[in-house]
Order: C-alpha cells, then sequence, then structure tokens
C-alpha cells in the first residue's frame, strides 16, 4: 500500500530519512529526519516535512536541516528541529528557539526509596504545590526591582545560589554553568522586563510539570552509577520549565524586529517565521544577547524550584538534606541557540546552533561536559507524558559527527492542545492517573487533558530511534508517582 511520503523520502536506514533538496528548489541543504518507519504517520499528519525543508533555506546552513523523532509543528521551525548555520556567514533566527526560551529540565537524585515515598506522595505532593507556584500567570514568592531582574540577567543561576536558593555544586552540573555568557539587559524590553519581574521562581503552565519518579529500569549500570542512580526503585525529581513570560515577550519582540531586518539585507525565505538576521549584524547580535538573559533567567528559575523542592522533601520527611540526597544529576535546556565549534566535511567552523526542542548531547572527553562526567558524557534528560515515563541518557560521538552534539527532547505531541481537550472531554484524567498509581495536583483540572497521554507519542519509542540510531544512549527510565502539573 502506498504511503503519502513516498517519493519524497529516501530512506538512509531504519532510523535516518533524507528530504532531498530537490523537494523545494532553493534548499541549500538537505533534510534529515531521526525517525522509524512506524512513527513517520505521525509526523505526516503534523506537515512537519514542510518545515523542515523551509529551514534549510536558511543563509549559511551547514549539512543538514535536522529533526529529532519527537518533531511536531511549530513557529517557523518545527519543534524537535536542530540548525547549524555558520557564524561568518549565516543568520540566527528566533523560530529557530521558540518562544519558551530554554524551556529544560533538571533532574535531582535522592537516597530514598519508592517504599518510604509512597506512603508520604500525597504528603508531599502538596508540600511542592504550596512551595512551587504554578499555573498560568502564576506569580512567585521572590520580589525583584528592575536592578535586580537585571543581574538575574546577567549572572543566572549564580544570582540564586547567591541569595541562598541552592548550592554551588548545582551550578557545576547545569548547562553552561547556569548563566549565558554575552547576555545585555538593555537589550530587553521594558515589557519583557515588567513580566519578568513577578515570575521568577514559577512552574508555569502548558506543558511544565514537576514530578517525583521512581527509577524503573537501568540499561547501563555503570553510566547510571556514574550520575548516582544506583539501583531501581531508587526516587528522582524531576522540573520542566523555562523562561515564562519574560522569554516569550523576548522572542515576540524579536521575531518583529528580525522581520524587519530580513527586508533590509534582502534574505529571502519560504516562510516569514523564519524572521533572521545576520549573526554578525546589530540585529543578530542583540537578539543572541537578549535570548542568552532569557536563558539565564530560565536556569534562575529553575535554581530556586529546585530549593523549594528540597525545603518541601525536609519538612515532609523530617530528615537533613544530606540524609536525603537531593543532589542534582545535571539540567539541560530544550530551546537556545548556541555558538559552538563543530567539525563538517573535515573542517572545524563556528557556527550558531540553534536547537528547538532538542536537547545538546555532548560525549564523553568534551570540554563542556562536567569535570565529573567527563568519563562518561554529559547527561541528557528526556521527560515524557505525565501518565508515562521519562529517560535519562548520555551523549555521544556519533550525535557530534551527525547532529551536533543534539538528540530529541521529550515525546513530542500529535494532538493540539485544543484538540486533546475536545477529544478527552468528559474523561476524568486525575482519576485514570490515579488508578495507574499516580497522585496528581493542579490549579486547572480542566488543562489535564491537554498533557495527557494521549496527546503525545510514546516516548519509549522516540528514545529507541535515538539510541538505536546512536545520537544518544539510553541509561536509566523513572516512572512517575506524583505530578504537580503548572
Amino acid at each position: 500500500m502506498a504511503v503519502p511520503w513516498q517519493g519524497i523520502l529516501r530512506k538512509i536506514d531504519d532510523y535516518r530519512w533524507e528530504i532531498p533538496k530537490s523537494y523545494k528548489p532553493g534548499m541549500a541543504v538537505p533534510g534529515l529526519i531521526f525517525t522509524s518507519e512506524s512513527m513517520l504517520g505521525h509526523i505526516w499528519q503534523e506537515q512537519v516535512f514542510g518545515q523542515v525543508a523551509n529551514v534549510a533555506f536558511l543563509p549559511g546552513i551547514v549539512d543538514h536541516s535536522l529533526a529529532m523523532p519527537d518533531i511536531h509543528w511549530g513557529y517557523g521551525f518545527p519543534i524537535g528541529g536542530v540548525a547549524a548555520t555558520r557564524v561568518k556567514d549565516g543568520v540566527v533566527s528566533p523560530g529557530g528557539v521558540g518562544f519558551d526560551i530554554n524551556c529544560g529540565v533538571r533532574l535531582l537524585r535522592t537516597n530514598l526509596t519508592k517504599e518510604e515515598v509512597q506512603p508520604k506522595i500525597k504528603e508531599i505532593v502538596a508540600a511542592l504545590f504550596t512551595n512551587v507556584p504554578s499555573g498560568l500567570g502564576s506569580t512567585g514568592k521572590i520580589r525583584l526591582n528592575e536592578r535586580e531582574l537585571d543581574e538575574v540577567l546577567i549572572k543566572g543561576s549564580r544570582w540564586a545560589v547567591e541569595k541562598g536558593f541552592g548550592e554551588a555544586e548545582d551550578i557545576v552540573v547545569t548547562e553552561d554553568n547556569g548563566g549565558m555568557k554575552g547576555a545585555d539587559p538593555a537589550k530587553v524590553s521594558n515589557k519583557a522586563k515588567k513580566r519578568g519581574i513577578p515570575q521568577l521562581g514559577t512552574l508555569g503552565s502548558g506543558n511544565h510539570f514537576l514530578e517525583v519518579q521512581v527509577v524503573d529500569a537501568i540499561y547501563d549500570r555503570d553510566l547510571a552509577k556514574g550520575m548516582g542512580i544506583n539501583e531501581a526503585g531508587q526516587v528522582l525529581v524531576l522540573i520542566h520549565t523555562g523562561s515564562r513570560g519574560f522569554g516569550h515577550q523576548v522572542c515576540s519582540d524579536y521575531v518583529r524586529l528580525l522581520g524587519e531586518a530580513v527586508k533590509r539585507y534582502g534574505i529571502e525565505l519560504p516562510d516569514r517565521q523564519l524572521a533572521c538576521a545576520p549573526i554578525n549584524s546589530t540585529e543578530g547580535k542583540d537578539y543572541l544577547a537578549a535570548m542568552s538573559c532569557a536563558a539565564n533567567y530560565a536556569w534562575t528559575n529553575r535554581q530556586c524550584i529546585a530549593h523549594w523542592v528540597r525545603e518541601s522533601f525536609i519538612k515532609v520527611f523530617s530528615k537533613s538534606k544530606k540524609e536525603l540526597g537531593l543532589e542534582q544529576i545535571y539540567d539541560v535546556a530544550h530551546n537556545i541557540a548556541k555558538i559552538e565549534e563543530h567539525e563538517t566535511n573535515l573542517i572545524k567552523q563556528t557556527l550558531c546552533v540553534h536547537r528547538k526542542g532538542a536537547t545538546r548531547a555532548f560525549p564523553a572527553g568534551h570540554p563542556d561536559v562536567p569535570d565529573i562526567y567527563q568519563r562518561i558524557g554529559q547527561p541528557v534528560l528526556i521527560p515524557g507524558d505525565m501518565g508515562r515515563c521519562s529517560y535519562v541518557a548520555v551523549g555521544t560521538e556519533t550525535a557530534m559527527k551527525e547532529t551536533f552534539g543534539s538528540t530529541c527532547h521529550g515525546a513530542g505531541r500529535v494532538q493540539s492542545r485544543a484538540g486533546a481537550k475536545r477529544s478527552l472531554r468528559g474523561v476524568d484524567i486525575a482519576q485514570i492517573l490515579a488508578a495507574r498509581g499516580i497522585t496528581v495536583k493542579t490549579g486547572d483540572i480542566p488543562s489535564l487533558a491537554e498533557e495527557a497521554s494521549e496527546a503525545y507519542k510514546d516516548v519509549n519509542e522516540v528514545v529507541d530511534v535515538t539510541h538505536k540510531a546512536g545520537i544518544s544512549r539510553k541509561v536509566a527510565r523513572a516512572v512517575p508517582l506524583g505530578v504537580i502539573k503548572g
């Protein structure tokens, strides 16, 4: 039986599918999708082939316009898209980063077991819900003025640790040490700052969540031990959130500004949502400086939340942090653009790597990997939906060679939020989760349908593709015990 992608995609192997340059005249490079044949139906229905091809028009793009197996429709770039452009003559595009700048994941390990946590799960979920503000438009417990906000935007996680929110050890195991260089608050609008001042230390809404998990599978005991994951039954805590309204406003501001820049620089694009500017132009530099501010805000946000997670566990279990563990495994960004050195066609080049709904996945020995992970490689954190599971993986040499050191970032949607709510109207998602032994707490019960398992691809299939393609390596899997949904 004919399938709709026949004649469009060229199968390279079971997990790599190429969109040739002939698909759309004007593509500078081919597209390359990491997926299995069984998952192609989801991608086709989302009509993202065209977006992968459109990204290939960006000036200065090298090698391929890439798509991870969790790919779905996004603004300009598909979510799950990766593209690298030459700094010397390429462009940066806000659509290649997204509106939730540095949406990312932080993972804490504990010394607790499922047997110890399960009897107290409702109590710990209630404490987390009280201590970590969540929901649409939520405001935080931290009171900032504009001068203090500017410090956050420059320092990132370091600001939080200096204020007593966490420990210096957290910064060491945070991507970019929790603070991108080059952040300039002067390049951020007053409107963005006004949105950011009240929201620091909040989970937010949408697909953001805080989850108490239990390890249910270990695939590589040596790598897992290197991260302090010692056995099945060990309890972890995952924090998934980003830069809130601050990052959204930064993106909105620069989509408009760079939309005007496209005309000035005579850049021709197949989609106006790919608005961009030369990396070395005033507009390009200004966007990267503002984006770095939003990235630093997000890392500070997750740092503060991690501190309140620790306080909640200490209160509920009446034990010290040392007794409980609660050490950070890692923190990764999902929506970001980075200036990095990569080898392409045997030539080392300075590139702007856009990762939109994609995770950095650097291998063992890479200089940007923390010293404690030099032997095993950078931890890769891949959250699933709130009813299934999440993964811990590591970066690989194959990722460096094929994807600019990138892999997937999650499960990836198969239904829009509105579509999920329509299809699950009248279904009690909280009750379904409870029947699976998962305690969930949210300030907006109807919104649970937006993030139900049915709205997402199966993260097991997604991670299976990245593992078998070699762009990240499975280490462990964890399933939810309790969820705070924003």
